[in-house]
């Protein structure tokens, strides 16, 4: 298992601080460093920033959003990131929901699975540089009837493959993980719940005829350091609370779905409910402190290093921290403590 960097969505006015997280990432020799997009800042720009300030390290989206660019686009942007930062880019992919990709976009949120499945295979086509053809439900290239003709992608990705990863929290979405991608970008991952959403993926990959020998299960972790692990947890309730809360509709909220399927259901309809009320604060507190404990690292380092091996246990082969500390400073020293744990857990 090897360590990851997630440095969420920029332009919350830490970007020099991210910057420095990210080269302190490539200078204790994590393997990848993430960043995030929705209706702010976009990932490519980030990334591409990053990776001309940094040597080693890989870098990710985590995720590009479908709805936002055609999969022609998508390719263009994977072998132009592969290209400039010397074969280190990894195609992370996600379908948003459905208030991001009809209220900003403008891209109604149907199928999503059959969307995703024609969009991966139209930018493998075309990172591969054939000529891109295609007939789909969803997409049509070139589109018929028209002056358009079929093309072939201009740029040579360093690699033959940039690996696809996917962003899934569903079942049949997990499912089509292991049907077609690389890896695997969890969210609210837990080493003591996360056999089902494993057999999903597994099942997937028997119905695709594909081994998931080299697979990379990639779950983003909030990383919090000191003394008192159940105090540390407070520093991840916000982001706990706005995802199971507030991150979609009553009706459709794919994360709070998900911790119902953890066994904390009445606990995430309460979430949800206050959140919802703007009763922000009594939403963090409604937070489970057995699921952020469950889905994070918190404490000293040695209970991270437990932690770490639970992880590793689990099967996740690329553990990505995302410090939820209180100053750069403190975030730079919460990945020294990670990367000194990993070590202290036998797990590297």
């Amino acid at each position: 298992m090897r360590l990851g960097l997630n440095l969420g969505y920029w332009g919350a006015g830490n970007d020099a601080a991210n910057l420095a997280l990210a080269k302190k990432a490539d200078e204790l020799d994590y393997a990848v460093v993430w960043a995030a997009e929705a209706y702010g800042s976009d990932a490519p720009t980030v990334l591409s920033w990053v990776a001309a300030q940094t040597s080693r390290i890989d870098v990710g989206s985590a995720v590009l959003q479908i709805p936002a660019r055609t999969p022609a686009m998508t390719a263009m942007t994977a072998a132009t990131l592969d290209t400039l930062s010397g074969g280190r880019f990894r195609l992370g992919l996600g379908v948003s929901g459905p208030q991001v990709s009809e209220g900003w976009h403008g891209v109604k949120f149907a199928s999503p699975l059959g969307r995703t499945r024609e969009y991966v295979e139209i930018v493998r086509k075309a990172l591969s540089r054939q000529r891109v053809k295609y007939e789909g439900d969803h997409f049509q290239l070139p589109l018929p009837g028209g002056p358009g003709k079929a093309l072939t992608l201009t740029v040579h990705p360093v690699r033959e493959e940039i690996p696809v990863y996917l962003a899934a929290i569903g079942p049949k979405n997990l499912e089509l993980t292991g049907e077609l991608a690389n890896g695997w970008l969890p969210v609210f991952f837990s080493p003591e719940h996360a056999g089902d959403q494993l057999k999903l993926i597994q099942a997937g990959a028997d119905k695709a005829g594909r081994s998931l020998d080299g697979f990379d299960v990639v779950p983003t972790v909030p990383l919090v350091v000191g003394d008192d692990w159940k105090a540390c947890a407070d520093a991840v309730r916000g982001y706990a609370a706005l995802y199971l809360g507030g991150m979609g509709s009553r009706e459709k909220n794919f994360y709070n779905q998900l911790a119902c399927r953890m066994g904390f259901a009445s606990e995430a309809a309460d979430v949800q409910q206050k959140y919802l009320g703007r009763d922000y604060e009594g939403a963090m507190a409604a937070v489970p402190l057995k699921f952020i404990d469950a889905t994070s690292l918190l404490g000293p380092k040695e209970r991270i290093a437990e932690r770490m091996q639970a992880f590793a246990g689990a099967g996740v082969t690329t553990l990505t921290v995302a410090p939820s500390m209180p100053d750069p400073e403190s975030s730079a020293h919460a990945l020294e403590v990670a990367a000194e744990a990993i070590e202290l857990a036998g797990v590297a």
